[in-house]
């Protein structure tokens, strides 16, 4: 902490010893290195205080940075279910209208199917299809907000 060598602490060492007298020297002594291992405790402890703030703040910045990105990918996961959403709703309203227009080509008119059948219809139909579709996924252009039909040729 200081610079003094043993020259200087010889020097300190005959004056306490002229100005203070050689009874209360070693009383004297004894309390200013209590005083000094009083202080360097204190030092100690206040250094290691800051220390462990500043690992605290550092903790709750990662800790935030952490929050963020599980909140930005939650709410580009939820993007991205809201567009297949939108995307299978909009085929499925296709598949009710190819398959009503195939009925009325037939003469006769579709029956609402139970919701059992209703998973078979859209597979047969998408099957005899012969134009291939792409989820709006695929697309990196494309606003999820907006989906398209997605058919290509």
């Amino acid at each position: 902490m200081f610079d003094i060598g043993f020259t200087e602490l010889l020097v300190i060492g005959v004056v306490a010893l002229i100005v203070i007298g050689p009874e209360r020297l070693p009383k004297v002594a004894r309390t200013a290195g209590h005083l000094y291992g009083r202080m360097q405790r204190y030092v100690t402890t206040v250094k290691a205080d800051i220390s462990r703030e500043i690992q605290l703040d550092e903790m709750r910045k990662v800790g935030e940075d952490f929050k963020q990105s599980i909140e930005s990918a939650a709410s580009e996961v939820e993007q991205k279910a809201t567009a297949v959403d939108d995307y299978l709703r909009s085929e499925t309203s296709n598949l009710d209208k190819m398959v009503s227009a195939m009925a009325a080509t037939e003469g006769e008119r579709p029956e609402p199917a139970p919701p059992a059948q209703q998973t078979a219809e859209p597979r047969v139909a998408a099957e005899s299809r012969s134009v291939q579709q792409s989820l709006p996924l695929d697309e990196p252009d494309q606003n999820p907000a907006t989906p398209s039909t997605g058919h290509t040729a």
